[in-house]
């Protein structure tokens, strides 16, 4: 009798991670550690005065590099390879990566189990089914704008992990899938992100260190947005056309049974009370707070997720008084456990990922790594490449290089002061290097599995990033094919 072949299986999330870390151990001892010198650059954005510590590309030198070399365990805090993972989940502090976001994840989960504890946003979603009979196909569409313009605007990336928690479970209730709401969610702020005139986070630094007038080239960058957000709201809608008609085809019809048997013919008819609204418009006006706070405040990851906590907590109270699923204190406390639960797989990655960049030796210019030396020598082979192919490296470098940090303004402080004066000798201007870097920064988002938002997005939606890949890089091949016109026609039109 003949053995059944096994179907090739994606390997876990956490196998890869281990993978790519063992690789990057690897390049310690094969592969000298380098460093540059770097100075306080001054840049003016928007009529307020920024600083950034950004490297001087003439200083590399591999001198103090010697025994950088990663072992297979470091006592004292060192970061062996078997270290990587505590190293990882501790580095950094409370704004960013890795520990900042993995607590803003496992917050936001916690206070949307809270949330979800009141049923009020399942009631919600049955009532939108209800009355939007016949019309749910706008809202592919119009929420892939709007999420767009969030990232465009003000930079949106973390923050879409929260809507992802609300919306995946709207559109697999209207027969969609979770895809399709990781896609009008978390894809579209990063296509908004990649392609913005404006953006804080990315493209106004990038302009800042290269010594490009700040928002300057809106009117391309404009253009540039509105078609790739056109492409990317036809290509989620007519994927999201074929899922509706034949659900078995999603490549998360079985993650999504999640959702799903929150919907079963039992729970359809519409129960939505004064308490489900009051829980609704607290978590509206819980996120036109954050908006708020991150457009006139500056706030980030410190703020956003005690907002989060705030309005959970707020609902939690609400859910009691008016006794929604019968909610009791208690309710409370055990919903945030299982949200937070529910995202700690997501969180955990992030920390994984980040002890990737520590095993290389981290991403400080000053300090001696091997990612100082891959930047500085991708760097050298531009030189004497024809204008147009400099461009086109310099996106594919950056597109690359995301990988490793995911952080806009943080690759921008480390990869323009040398992909600047690279780009006048290569006889391309500036502004197309500041393209490139944003293009190949932001577009990569939506695939690295070093991206906390992604990860955190994925978590939400329930999605591994093995089936997430499946599906995503024939878009992701996409969009390099269209930066890569809009690449060659800003080299062309000496934009």
């Amino acid at each position: 009798m003949q053995k059944r072949k096994k179907a090739w299986e994606m390997p876990h999330t956490y196998v890869i991670i281990f993978f790519v870390v063992l690789f990057a151990a690897i390049l310690t001892y094969l592969v000298p550690a380098g460093s540059f010198e770097t100075e306080e650059m001054t840049y003016n954005n928007s009529g307020t005065e920024e600083t950034r510590t950004v490297l001087i590309p003439e200083s590399f030198s591999t001198e103090g590099g010697e025994g950088t070399e990663t072992s297979l365990f470091e006592g004292g805090g060192g970061a062996g390879l078997l270290n990587y993972v505590f190293e990882g989940l501790v580095s950094g502090d409370k704004w960013g990566s890795a520990v900042g976001v993995v607590a803003f994840i496992i917050i936001i989960g916690g206070a949307f189990g809270i949330i979800m504890r009141t049923r009020a946003i399942e009631e919600g979603i049955l009532s939108v089914i209800d009355k939007t009979k016949g019309k749910e196909a706008l809202i592919i569409p119009i929420l892939f704008f709007l999420f767009s313009l969030g990232g465009a605007v003000f930079g949106m990336g973390e923050e879409a992990i929260a809507f992802a928690m609300i919306l995946v479970p709207l559109v697999v209730a209207l027969g969609y899938d979770a895809i399709t709401g990781v896609m009008i969610t978390y894809v579209a702020t990063q296509i908004g992100f990649a392609t913005s005139w404006m953006n804080p986070f990315g493209v106004a630094i990038a302009q800042g260190v290269s010594d490009v007038p700040v928002l300057s080239g809106s009117p391309f960058r404009i253009i540039m947005w509105l078609v790739f957000t056109v492409i990317g709201t036809l290509y989620t809608w007519r994927y999201a056309n074929k899922v509706k008609k034949n659900p078995a085809r999603s490549l998360a019809y079985a993650s999504d049974e999640y959702f799903r048997k929150d919907f079963e013919h039992k729970d359809l008819d519409v129960n939505f009370k004064k308490g489900h609204l009051l829980v609704i418009l607290t978590v509206a006006a819980g996120i036109v707070w954050i908006i708020w706070g991150v457009i006139q405040n500056a706030y980030y990851i410190p703020e956003i997720a005690s907002q989060f906590f705030t309005i959970g907590l707020v609902a939690g109270v609400i859910g009691v008084i008016f006794k929604l699923n019968n909610m009791r204190v208690n309710d409370i406390a055990e919903g945030f456990a299982q949200g937070a639960k529910d995202l700690l797989p997501a969180a955990l990655v992030v920390g994984m990922a980040k002890g990737i960049i520590i095993i290389l030796g981290g991403d400080d210019p000053a300090s001696a790594s091997v990612l100082n030396t891959i930047l500085y020598s991708a760097g050298q082979v531009f030189n004497g490449m024809p204008e147009v192919l400099s461009a086109w490296f310099m996106y594919i470098f950056q597109s690359i290089f995301n990988f490793f940090v995911v952080s806009g303004s943080g690759q921008a402080a480390l990869t323009m002061p040398l992909m600047a004066p690279l780009a006048d000798i290569a006889g391309v201007t500036r502004q197309v290097a500041v393209l490139a870097f944003q293009l190949g920064d932001g577009l990569t988002n939506i695939i690295v599995p070093t991206s906390a938002a992604l990860m955190g997005s994925l978590g939400a939606a329930r999605l591994d990033w093995g089936l997430w890949f499946k599906f995503i890089i024939k878009f992701q091949l996409l969009l390099v094919g269209l930066s890569s016109l809009f690449i060659i026609a800003a080299v062309l039109i000496n934009f």
